[in-house]
């Protein structure tokens, strides 16, 4: 698929070149089984965005690409009027010609609280695994780094990434429908972020040497997750259901994800933010319709989830490989 052409070109000549021996046969069968349905209709979409010239990209402090005034007002309703096609809209929020994507998520506020505590990208090859619609990874290019890798195998975020980077070409920066499972120990990466997948995996020691796996030797994983409080023994395996998600399978105490950190080799561990999830950072706007964190709160007693476990709690911590 044309998305994927330059990616293959880019990491010829660098340590993920023996990515080529597998990547593009995973690829070719990804895109085989998405051609029906929705996807079909969504890459049409895609095409009927107008070519612009963005007279301004700031993603150091946002994800900001162009303003109206490069634009006609038809086109401006246009691309707002093809981007609310591709709903629901969960992380940003993005600014484009000064259409503002409301998403569900402040995921601003989250990139806020953490990159403080992060080495410096500059100059580096990043991995975001999980990556939803790609909105960390664009503030991660704020500081320039080589290139920008994401992996997520949902349709839906692929689509809004390529929406984002329609008006943003040519920019080191790269979202693969894939999962973890299917990447090769590619030890290449100088810092591997990980934001909101842990919860969602039934192995979390073999999550944390997948992830390994693609670090470095000195690489830094920056990793955030759902968390209790608790000793190094606690931890929440939830019922089927946490919060009205069904794909949540353990949620450990700082101190117990220290631990299983350690176990699976990273050093150097430390916690950088504890926080809980609010329900102005996590809400219904008119890009994302559906539920949110309010109706899956006690409405009673905000500090628990509907199921009566403790509320969303989350915690970022970095280590090294």
């Amino acid at each position: 698929m044309k998305w994927f052409y330059q990616f293959y070109e880019q990491i010829a000549p660098t340590p993920l070149a023996h990515w080529l021996e597998t990547l593009p046969a995973h690829l070719a069968k990804w895109h085989k089984e998405a051609l029906h349905g929705d996807f079909k209709k969504w890459c049409k979409l895609l095409e009927q965005l107008p070519d612009t010239a963005p007279s301004n990209m700031d993603l150091l402090n946002e994800v900001r690409i162009g303003s109206a005034a490069d634009i006609t007002d038809y086109q401006q309703k246009q691309i707002a009027g093809l981007l609310k096609q591709f709903m629901p809209w969960r992380k940003g929020p993005f600014f484009i010609h000064d259409i503002h994507i409301d998403t569900e998520w402040r995921s601003d506020w989250k990139w806020e609280r953490i990159a403080p505590h992060i080495r410096s990208l500059a100059g580096k090859t990043v991995l975001d695994v999980g990556c939803g619609s790609g909105y960390h990874m664009w503030r991660m290019l704020a500081d320039k780094p080589e290139m920008v890798v994401g992996i997520d195998p949902t349709q839906l975020f692929l689509i809004q990434f390529q929406a984002i980077k329609h008006f943003a070409r040519n920019q080191p920066i790269h979202l693969l429908p894939l999962g973890i499972e299917q990447m090769p120990a590619l030890k290449a990466f100088d810092t591997v972020f990980s934001m909101g997948v842990l919860y969602h995996r039934k192995s979390p020691f073999e999550f944390l040497q997948q992830l390994k796996d693609q670090l470095k030797i000195g690489g830094e994983l920056v990793l955030e997750t759902l968390v209790v409080q608790g000793d190094e023994n606690t931890v929440l395996v939830p019922g089927e259901r946490y919060a009205q998600m069904r794909n949540v399978w353990f949620i450990p105490s700082i101190k117990a994800l220290e631990h299983w950190m350690a176990r699976a080799g990273f050093k150097n561990i430390r916690c950088v933010n504890l926080d809980e999830t609010r329900l102005d950072e996590q809400r219904r706007t008119d890009w994302m319709t559906s539920h949110s964190l309010q109706d899956f709160l006690d409405k009673d007693d905000l500090s628990k989830t509907i199921e009566g476990y403790p509320a969303p709690l989350r915690a970022t911590l970095i280590a090294e490989r």
